[in-house]
């Protein structure tokens, strides 16, 4: 299958850790299909500021570029909370998702069987879900201009800009579709088009793109809407494509709706860069200690094979992996429940291996 490059920033907090977890699954990959990694190191967050005064440093933008994917831990903490806003770890994160112009975030939210009652909603309800939201990252509110706070006949005004072009819709639209055809054939386009023109040209672009995809149903859905049906029906739902800042607040919504913050990946992927990593955060509390949940990391390596590499055999291996360990019983502190098997992150991640073996 040849040889493929990746950049690891492990970043902060329990980064490195939950990184190496995922590091050592992908050996185990590379044993049994019989591919090469070759991986490098760079710096990113808090680690990068202590060590070059830039949470995102040249270096390591220049060597994601030269690769064909990015693997990310987490960045920030406790003791870079002080810093101005343009020089904490967060920002490097921002940062690099616009320079490799990571358009699309696609965040999976799956109800895995042996966790189900970790849901805040009936086990009937919620059986069954696994959906993708696909959202779309580098414009919208986020990034329009005009935007800031002005005075106007001596009273404040704040002002931000919803503002999308043809094309920066169309790019993430397809995505949408793309990944709805690979998957259950079907597309949920989540506007606001009875209110909003720029959802109106969103609605006419999705329509304009369903000509290409006849094989996949899509369904209209308003902000407010899905945002209910989320909740009353989450297992109807296969992919969800929206904008920025309706993408940031359904993917969170439907997160929580699976119960299972701990083990939720994410990709950010762009027409020639990708960046993989966990939705949780750095953790410091916890950090060296052993006992990080590694499962939403070692999952976004899973996309990764899947998304940059086309190795879908090898990340559906991984996923039955992790869901047969839990089936097993075995639990990191943040998912533990009575009566299971309470371990650290080195067992979890030598359960999930030895899971991959057969």
């Amino acid at each position: 299958m040849g040889e493929f490059k990746i950049t690891v920033l492990k970043g902060d907090g329990i980064g490195p850790e939950i990184v190496d977890s995922a590091l050592r699954v992908l050996d185990k990959v590379q044993e049994l299909f019989g591919v090469s990694f070759e991986r490098e190191e760079a710096l990113i967050g808090g680690i990068a500021i202590d060590t070059t005064g830039d949470p995102l440093p040249e270096d390591t933008l220049k060597r994601c570029k030269d690769s064909q994917a990015v693997l990310l831990g987490a960045v920030g903490g406790y003791k870079w909370d002080n810093l101005p806003t343009d020089k904490r770890p967060e920002k490097g994160l921002l940062r690099i998702r616009k320079e490799l112009d990571l358009y699309a975030n696609l965040r999976p939210a799956k109800v895995w069987e042996p966790l189900i009652h970790s849901s805040p909603l009936k086990d009937e309800v919620v059986k069954g879900t696994d959906m993708l939201v696909v959202r779309e990252l580098t414009s919208g509110i986020y990034y329009g201009e005009p935007r800031g706070i002005f005075e106007e006949e001596g009273k404040r005004v704040g002002v931000n800009t919803m503002r999308y072009t043809e094309d920066e819709i169309r790019r993430v639209v397809r995505k949408g579709f793309e990944i709805a055809s690979k998957r259950r054939k079907k597309l949920t386009s989540v506007d606001k088009s009875n209110v909003l023109e720029v959802s109106g040209l969103w609605r006419e672009v999705v329509e304009e793109e369903k000509k290409n995809f006849p094989d996949v149903e899509l369904e209209h859905l308003y902000v407010d809407n899905c945002a209910m049906q989320i909740v009353r029906r989450p297992s109807t739902f296969d992919v969800i494509v929206t904008g920025n800042i309706f993408g940031d607040i359904l993917s969170d919504e439907a997160g929580v709706v699976v119960g299972s913050l701990g083990m939720l990946p994410s990709a950010s992927v762009g027409e020639k860069y990708a960046l993989y990593e966990p939705v949780h955060g750095s953790a410091p509390d916890i950090a060296g200690k052993g006992i990080a949940n590694p499962i939403a990391t070692i999952l976004s390596l899973s996309m990764m094979l899947k998304f940059s590499f086309g190795m879908d055999e090898a990340s559906e291996l991984i996923d039955k992996a992790i869901e047969r360990t839990l089936e097993e019983g075995y639990r990191t502190p943040d998912i533990y429940s009575e009566g299971t098997k309470k371990v650290g992150t080195k067992e979890m991640t030598d359960r999930i291996i030895k899971n991959m073996e057969g």
